[in-house]
């Protein structure tokens, strides 16, 4: 505080109020091959409904990661999607070979000659796509009509004509005929199933650059397509249209025509089998654990390259250290082979040890509504639903193994379903075995990481503890940047942790603590190198992995307390 230099009051507040924050801890990552959406991108989605709506629903190529992540969202908790970038195209009307995955993309296209239009994302629904443009002009709106007299007049589903805008008005351009009407059509019924489908309309808006409606949002044609359209973008004036995006105060009246402007999107390709560099590619999106909250990471479990992509999941994990990554082994070992015990845990013996990761033992078999079939899919999807279950129905130290938590939802049956002598072997080998139980369903029986030595960190449970605490201090721990290392600030440290603790103790993670931030560990040398020590100490709870029972038959005369002190 400054100095007074002559009689005053000055008042000062100091902020004690600091609280170790909450941290998510329930958010989903994966990385797969989809028939629509952003490329390379990472978008978060909430439901099923949401991810079809995104990323459009699966066929024959992409149901092994549209269902793997759709088994994720049935345990509730958000997923981060990333589209992986492989040899796909746009539709265009020209029907030319262009890429646009994204909106980067799209700002960074540079001259480009296909038309009018571009299909938003890649991919060969692009393909059932219709432009139709209706101008200022009576003739064009009488016949703005679809080639199948079965279905509605397009005019039909506008109040009016499109004229000259307020805005134009507005500037003494009554002469303007700057309106527009779009229509965006589903011509095959790929999008809705049903051909001729209107999938949007645009109404009245203006090819004036510099029109804006009442709000004061843009009416630019180019602005409300690319802002709005969840199917196309601009490329370039439609056909006849020559003067369009000049401005409305530079022009006496925009050029017209007198038929409607129809263009059909074509050219847009599927390339759904995505190689290994281009999974992780897509994957190493999630590497930055500044920029990027995710918390449980997951794939889909190919023969092809799996250990790789394995692989990378884990490095990608190991590298962040405040996230886990879920594997499955190649669907192949579980469900092919006759002694899949041992494929699936040989596959998993060449796994990285890290207490970052954790592997299931089985694939799954699963119903896709979308195509009326059943599919094989990896359980990673469903390894890491249940641990964000557990985080919405306990906590994320609780173990999301076991009939209590770790119920899968939506399975059919098993590729494999382990005796106890297999679970042995699975278990010795890092893998949490799924059972299928006799009137108890489909449980994960295992919460083991891959760490291979013993130790504390080798429990699911155990892992996700610290990274809770880790994650929440260190983010309290911030505040104390650019202080200066004294008892003040120490104490001040301690009275955020010690709290934040408590609550977790209470909460059943750890059975004790201490934390040590004083002279002891902030001697001279660590003030004067400008750092900042505290020693957090914890005993975290651990899960029951085995249970002895030991039923002892006695003779009617004995008494307890004899033989067993009760």
């Amino acid at each position: 505080m400054a100095f007074q230099v002559s009689p005053g009051v000055q008042v000062n507040e100091v902020d004690a109020t600091g609280v170790v924050p909450a941290v998510s801890t329930a958010i989903g990552g994966m990385t797969g091959s989809f028939n629509w959406g952003p490329v390379a991108e990472i978008v978060t989605v909430s439901s099923e409904k949401e991810l079809a709506e995104t990323f459009g629903t699966p066929d024959s190529n992409t149901y092994k990661y549209f269902l793997t992540a759709a088994s994720f969202l049935k345990y509730g908790g958000a997923l981060k999607v990333v589209r992986a970038k492989t040899g796909h195209d746009n539709a265009t009307v020209g029907g030319g070979g262009l890429f646009i995955g994204n909106q980067s993309d799209y700002e960074n296209r540079g001259s480009v000659s296909e038309g009018a239009w571009v299909a938003k994302y890649p991919g060969e629904l692009g393909n059932a796509i219709r432009v139709s443009v209706c101008p200022a002009n009576a003739t064009a709106y009488a016949a703005w009509a679809p080639a199948d007299a079965s279905h509605p007049k397009y005019k039909d589903l506008f109040t009016e004509a499109p004229d000259t805008s307020d805005y134009a008005v507005d500037l003494g351009k009554s002469a303007a005929k700057d309106e527009l009407h779009i229509a965006v059509i589903d011509i095959t019924g790929a999008w809705s199933g049903k051909k001729g489908t209107i999938l949007e309309t645009f109404e009245f808006v203006s090819q004036g650059s510099d029109a804006k409606k009442a709000d004061g949002t843009s009416n630019y044609y180019v602005d409300v397509i690319n802002n709005q359209s969840d199917y196309i973008r601009w490329l370039a004036a439609p056909a006849g249209l020559t003067n369009a995006g000049s401005t409305i105060a530079a022009t006496t009246a925009f050029t017209t025509v007198t038929a409607p402007i129809e263009n059909t999107l074509s050219g847009g390709t599927d390339d759904n089998a995505p190689t290994t560099g281009e999974i992780e590619t897509g994957l190493t999106l999630f590497s930055d654990s500044d920029t990027v909250d995710v918390n449980l990471l997951f794939g889909y479990p190919d023969a092809n390259g799996q250990s790789a992509i394995a692989g990378h999941l884990i490095s990608v994990a190991n590298g962040r250290k405040d996230c886990m990554a879920f594997v499955s082994p190649p669907i192949e070992d579980s469900r092919d082979g006759t002694n899949p015990e041992t494929d699936v845990s040989t596959w998993a013996q060449g796994l990285t040890s890290t207490s970052y990761a954790a592997c299931d033992s089985t694939a799954v078999y699963v119903y896709d509504k979308y195509n009326d079939v059943y599919r094989w899919i990896g359980a990673g999807g469903h390894q890491a639903g249940l641990c964000a279950n557990t985080d919405d129905v306990a906590d994320a130290w609780f173990s999301p193994a076991g009939v209590n938590r770790g119920q899968l939802l939506g399975i059919t049956k098993l590729a494999f379903n382990p005796t106890k002598a297999h679970r042995d072997t699975l278990y010795k080998s890092r893998v949490n075995p799924i059972v299928s139980l006799p009137g108890q369903g489909t449980v994960l029986f295992g919460d083991k990481t891959l760490l291979k030595r013993p130790s504390a960190f080798d429990r699911i449970n155990v892992r996700r503890l610290f990274i809770v605490l880790e994650k929440a201090i260190s983010t309290a721990a911030e505040a104390q940047l650019f202080e200066f290392n004294d008892e003040f600030t120490r104490a001040q440290f301690r009275n955020l942790v010690e709290p934040f603790l408590r609550d977790v103790k209470g909460r059943r993670g750890l059975t004790d603590f201490a934390v040590v931030c004083d002279q002891t560990n902030n001697t001279s040398q660590v003030v004067d190198a400008n750092r900042f020590v505290a020693d957090i100490f914890i005993k975290p709870a651990r899960s029951v992995n085995f249970i002895t029972l030991n039923f002892v038959a006695t003779r009617t005369g004995v008494d307890f307390s004899e033989i067993a002190g009760v």
